[in-house]
């Protein structure tokens, strides 16, 4: 009877386990490393600029992109296609984490951002400071992602 019981046990344990699936991001199991990325949004000459304006990812590496805004004018980060490829794992700004679905930063003069994620759709996008006046000065660039 003892016998039963258990092997009744472990079959509902089995079930229970195939209908309830706890599954992780596939790099939540052992977290890789961030590799930390620095763009800049203008300069303190307030050119209208991204600093890199080309950026690289490698899709299903985690990155952390740090933002910042040297000018004295606010700046937008605009990465809408780029951004529906991806995976935010967060967006940290001042005291404030921000967890979901990205698509725009606005960054005030001598701010600093961190968005972390992990691309996963390769292709090639576009960043833009949605200003009037700002991407047609030349503050736009391109952000790829690789297999």
């Amino acid at each position: 009877m003892r016998f039963k019981i258990t092997l009744a046990a472990w079959l509902i344990g089995i079930v229970w386990a195939l209908c309830n699936p706890i599954v992780p991001p596939v790099w939540a199991a052992n977290k890789p490393a961030v590799q930390e990325i620095q763009v800049h949004l203008s300069n303190e000459a307030d050119e209208l600029k991204f600093v890199p304006d080309r950026l690289e990812f490698e899709a299903g590496k985690r990155y952390k992109l740090i933002l910042d805004n040297p000018s004295h004018q606010k700046h937008y980060f605009t990465a809408k296609d780029f951004a529906d490829g991806l995976w935010t794992q967060k967006v940290e700004a001042g005291n404030v984490e921000i967890k979901g679905a990205i698509h725009e930063l606005e960054l005030k003069p001598e701010a600093i951002a961190e968005w972390v994620f992990v691309p996963l759709k390769p292709g090639i996008y576009e960043v833009r400071c949605t200003i009037v006046g700002h991407t047609e000065a030349g503050m736009k660039g391109t952000l790829a992602i690789v297999d």
